[in-house]
């Protein structure tokens, strides 16, 4: 006659359940891997999300903020001092039908730091120099985004 004994596990069942879990050896094993992955993936990222700065102040040097210094200069036949001529009208401009930049701030480039605007210019002698000093906040250094630049 058997006695059945509630809740009772036969030890070769129980040797099975104990075996599901991870070892700290595997663990360990995954985060090496994880941090390796890691190691390789994000400075590619980071060089990417640099190429983009730079792609996106050279789409405002020579787009929006272009076309505007050109717009001024059609309606008043010279370019502005400064680019805060293109938001509120200076007095010399008889002409002028702005604001021609939207808001009522200078635009910034993608690094925090106002655009750099030089009339007449030191590289196009006979227009205007519009620039980013880029990441360091520096002008005249090797990572500045200028309109004489390709």
């Amino acid at each position: 006659m058997k006695i059945k004994i509630k809740n009772y596990v036969p030890a070769t069942r129980r040797i099975h359940t104990f075996q599901r879990a991870f070892t700290l050896t595997e663990l360990m094993l995954v985060v090496a891997i994880i941090g390796i992955l890691a190691a390789l993936v994000i400075p590619k990222i980071a060089g990417n999300s640099e190429r983009a700065r730079v792609t996106a102040a050279q789409a405002d040097i020579n787009g929006g903020i272009k076309s505007a210094l050109g717009q001024y200069e059609v309606d008043n036949g010279f370019y502005p001092k400064n680019l805060g001529d293109l938001i509120v009208q200076p007095s010399n401009a008889k002409n002028w039908h702005g604001p021609y930049l939207d808001g009522t701030k200078l635009p910034t480039d993608p690094w925090g730091n106002y655009y750099v605007y030089y009339y007449p210019g030191k590289h196009n002698t006979s227009s205007y120099d519009l620039l980013s000093i880029g990441p360091d906040a520096k002008e005249g250094t090797d990572d500045d985004v200028g309109n004489w630049t390709k």
